[in-house]
């Protein structure tokens, strides 16, 4: 099983929370999950696509992972 990342400026550095289209479908950000990007621009979500999308292109953001050198 593959498990895909994003990072912050894979998509595009958001800096308001919403529902965004990207190559791979639509993508819910959250303010708590841009407030990790903020604090780790590094950061690399996990994405998932919730059992009760809407559609078989939307995903939201999982569990991040900081980068070894996660200092700013």
């Amino acid at each position: 099983m593959t498990i895909n990342k994003v990072t912050w400026s894979q998509v595009g550095r958001v800096t308001e929370p919403g529902r965004y289209m990207f190559k791979f479908g639509w993508l819910t950000i959250t303010a708590a999950e841009l407030a990790v990007w903020e604090q780790f621009p590094q950061a690399a979500f996990t994405l998932y696509r919730p059992s009760a999308a809407e559609t078989e292109d939307d995903f939201r953001l999982g569990t991040f992972e900081l980068p070894d050198d996660s200092s700013r």
